[in-house]
């Protein structure tokens, strides 16, 4: 019977190859050879992701040298398949005059009963071994997978989400389009709050706006590093960077009016503007540190805010991100931190709530 349904085959008549292939199924369902075939005929339906399954299964179990390299050589046309289809997915996405410059690639946290299956076939899509892929895919927040061209990550992105992996991407021109201004302080907060503040262009400004425009608030910490002296193993002096403090930082959300209002503890005026501590005869006899103020300033907007979401999980996706943002130019960070060098946690920062920004925004629209 087996030798019938493979002459089946090598004419091409698939609707033969099923019928006898149907009754063996049901009696030998194990059979190497059974297997093989119907492996086949997932192939050739286009069902690649079972016939991926069994062929791999093949290869892991059996033990007939002939049918280990019928069961590679099927393997081996189902990814050159599938990498044509993929190559011509991304040639079409490119012709697309919004698919242009970077995009960024960003996996979901996936737990559950789907986490399973989202980490076999996350395995198969990005070639990966299973455990690689489990420890890539997310449990809980965001992690920024891969940085390439727009076209290319939307066609991995659309594959991925088919495939039940939870997904999202987003252009660089998107975020760009972005506005930013940098708070300097709050100049009222009744009955419509203004802030000073300065916007791309370095140019100072007033902006006013209702609390209810506010839709969502990103906090996080950007490292500060100093040059320090240090002993190494043999007693010798060496230089090394370390983290000798942090910058606080706030986003708020102004979808409305596609901008973000940027406030930092180290570059806003604390003396200018409304004051946040009630008591200032008591501020005034002690020495107010910049953590009080910071405090007392999210303490306001705690009190301004009650009901907008709190996006804080910055730290475990920049650590996802700062190796990646070394292929991506035109990232502007709008964070103004004076800094000996360059440090990808501004950007990191910029990308993490402009995400949210975008996604969100898409999600709520």
């Amino acid at each position: 019977m087996l030798e019938q349904i493979a002459a089946a085959f090598d004419r091409q008549d698939y609707q033969t190859a099923t019928r006898l292939l149907k009754p063996l199924l049901q009696q030998s369902p194990n059979h190497p050879g059974v297997l093989f075939y119907a492996a086949r005929l997932h192939e050739v339906s286009g069902e690649s992701e079972s016939a991926e399954a069994i062929y791999r299964k093949l290869l892991k179990e059996t033990t007939n040298p002939k049918l280990a390299i019928q069961a590679r050589q099927g393997l081996q046309r189902l990814q050159a398949a599938n990498q044509e289809s993929r190559q011509e997915a991304i040639a079409q996405a490119k012709a697309d005059p919004t698919n242009t410059g970077s995009a960024f690639l960003v996996l979901e946290p996936i737990n559950g009963a789907t986490r399973p299956p989202a980490v076999r076939n996350f395995a198969r899509i990005m070639k990966l071994d299973p455990y690689t892929a489990q420890l890539h895919l997310p449990s809980r927040g965001w992690r920024l997978y891969r940085v390439g061209s727009a076209a290319e990550i939307q066609v991995y992105g659309q594959e991925l989400r088919q495939s039940g992996i939870p997904v999202f991407w987003m252009n660089l021109q998107a975020i760009a389009k972005i506005r930013v201004f940098r708070v300097h302080y709050f100049k009222t907060a009744d009955p419509q709050p203004t802030v000073v503040c300065q916007n791309e262009a370095d140019q100072l400004g007033a902006l006013t706006f209702n609390w209810s425009e506010v839709t969502r608030r990103v906090e996080g910490r950007l490292p500060i590093f100093e040059d320090v002296v240090d002993l190494d193993a043999r007693n010798r002096l060496k230089r090394k960077e370390q983290t000798q403090d942090y910058a606080q930082i706030c986003d708020l959300h102004l979808p409305g009016r596609n901008c973000i209002l940027r406030i930092c503890d180290t570059t806003y005026h604390f003396q200018q503007g409304i004051p946040f501590q009630a008591d200032q005869t008591q501020v005034k006899k002690l020495q107010v540190t910049n953590r009080i103020n910071w405090n007392s300033l999210l303490g306001f907007l705690d009190h301004n805010l009650t009901e907008v979401p709190l996006w804080a999980d910055f730290t475990p996706f920049a650590e996802t991100a700062l190796d990646p943002l070394d292929l991506v130019g035109g990232l502007n960070a709008h964070v103004g931190l004076l800094r000996k060098a360059e440090s990808n946690w501004d950007p990191a920062f910029q990308l993490y709530s402009s995400l949210i920004f975008l996604h969100e925004t898409a999600h709520s629209s």
